[in-house]
């Protein structure tokens, strides 16, 4: 008693601070202890409100780094920014980014696009491209062909493949996936006359190819027949090709210049730096048939800054190019032995990039064969009419027999079919 009596002044001393309820264990019970009278009551306790935190407390959201893919999934519906103050604030992404980034996350799953609007199609495709969709070896392949097939050119218009002989071997399948492409740079990859990109030129798939670039790829004869094959006899293939460049090839003779004299459409050509042995009548012939002129000067259409990737799939390629290179990085571990080699007065190996610009040099040393369709210069200006009309004439008569000339060509090539050409045609 005197405890409680103690305990009930204390409390009455200090009633000006809120302590609470002060329960008191007697006998194996529980009691609580009356402030105001200073006695115990065996009353059941009233629960007060609990807090845990203070009412100034803020709290920091963080998720579980272990696992990537549930952290995606918890915050990919949101998206968090911080405010001038430093808090965290957090908003709902739309519907349509939700269902975008959705289906590009399956994206391989897609029957088809066939007359999907392109608006969607293409931030679609970009965001599948975000998530490196294209890169997978299976899913991404299928993937690309769906948009190939719905969209052509809009995927990828023209593709620069300059020295770039590892992306082709490994992703020769997605490469071929492309369709309606316009320009193709092949130069400095080394190819060959068997190689399967090449033969895939002759389809109809890249019927629309205007400017192809087959510099440096040790093509032959043979290749350039092979590659002619369908435009010679069947008019498919390559007909549309206005820019063809074929140099740096030294074993393309006389006998394969005839070949390409079936592109009738062809607006520059170059063939320099091949192994022709009567220049002069490839020069005359070339003239005479195709109608284009030698020129002095080196031609910009071959300076290669033209042919560049355009279209939806151009960091694809990108993500293929770095991929190939992360592949080839063990390789930077011989930097010491050739370093080594180096200093020790030894020669080291030479890249495929070097060689490609020493062809380039002997090329320009041996003799510049570069050809253009002449244009009709002068026009604008006022000329006398006798001029004008000697002119005339002239190119009538030039006309008429460049016609004729053609149809004595055709008939002798529709006569003159080897047994070669029909075995070559039955495999197309």
């Amino acid at each position: 008693q005197n405890w409680t009596r103690g305990m009930s002044y204390c409390l009455h001393s200090e009633s000006h601070l809120d302590t609470g309820p002060i329960y008191v264990r007697e006998n194996g019970k529980l009691h609580v202890v009356n402030q105001g009278a200073g006695r115990i009551q065996n009353v059941t306790p009233k629960t007060r409100p609990f807090r845990l935190f203070s009412r100034g407390f803020s709290v920091e959201l963080c998720m579980n780094r272990e696992d990537d893919r549930a952290r995606r999934q918890r915050t990919d519906h949101f998206i968090f920014t911080y405010t001038k103050e430093g808090n965290l604030r957090y908003s709902a992404k739309s519907l349509f980014s939700l269902v975008l980034g959705y289906i590009s996350d399956n994206v391989d799953h897609i029957d088809s696009l066939i007359g999907f609007p392109e608006q969607i199609a293409e931030k679609l495709f970009s965001a599948a491209e975000a998530r490196q969709k294209f890169t997978e070896p299976v899913t991404g392949l299928r993937a690309l062909q769906k948009f190939t097939e719905a969209y052509g050119n809009l995927v990828l218009c023209s593709l620069c493949l300059r020295n770039r002989y590892l992306v082709i071997s490994e992703k020769l399948e997605e490469i071929k996936s492309f369709r309606e492409l316009t320009c193709l740079d092949l130069s400095c990859c080394k190819l060959g006359d068997e190689h399967e990109l090449l033969e895939h030129l002759t389809k109809e798939a890249l019927s629309s190819v205007k400017r192809l670039l087959l510099k440096d790829n040790c093509l032959s004869d043979a290749g350039l027949r092979r590659m002619t094959a369908p435009v010679r006899v069947l008019k498919k293939g390559l007909e549309n090709l206005l820019v063809l460049d074929l140099s740096c090839n030294p074993k393309i003779t006389d006998v394969g210049i005839g070949y390409l004299l079936s592109f009738k459409k062809l607006n520059c050509l170059d063939i320099s730096g091949t192994g022709l042995k009567d220049v002069n009548a490839v020069i005359k012939r070339i003239q005479m048939q195709i109608g284009l002129v030698h020129s002095k000067v080196p031609l910009k259409e071959f300076d290669h800054s033209n042919c560049k990737t355009e279209g939806w799939a151009e960091q694809t390629v990108l993500q293929w190019e770095q991929a190939v290179m992360e592949a080839a990085k063990p390789q930077d571990n011989l930097r010491s032995r050739t370093a080594a080699l180096h200093f020790y007065g030894k020669t080291h190996r030479i890249e495929e990039v070097v060689k490609c610009k020493l062809v380039e040099a002997e090329t320009k040393a041996s003799g510049n064969l570069q050809f253009y369709k002449e244009k009709v210069q002068n026009c604008h200006l006022p000329l006398k009419k006798e001029v004008a009309g000697s002119h005339e004439l002239k190119n009538n008569k030039k006309r008429a027999l460049a016609e004729q000339e053609r149809e004595r060509t055709s008939k002798q090539k529709h006569l003159c079919l080897t047994v070669e050409d029909w075995d070559l045609l039955n495999t197309y």
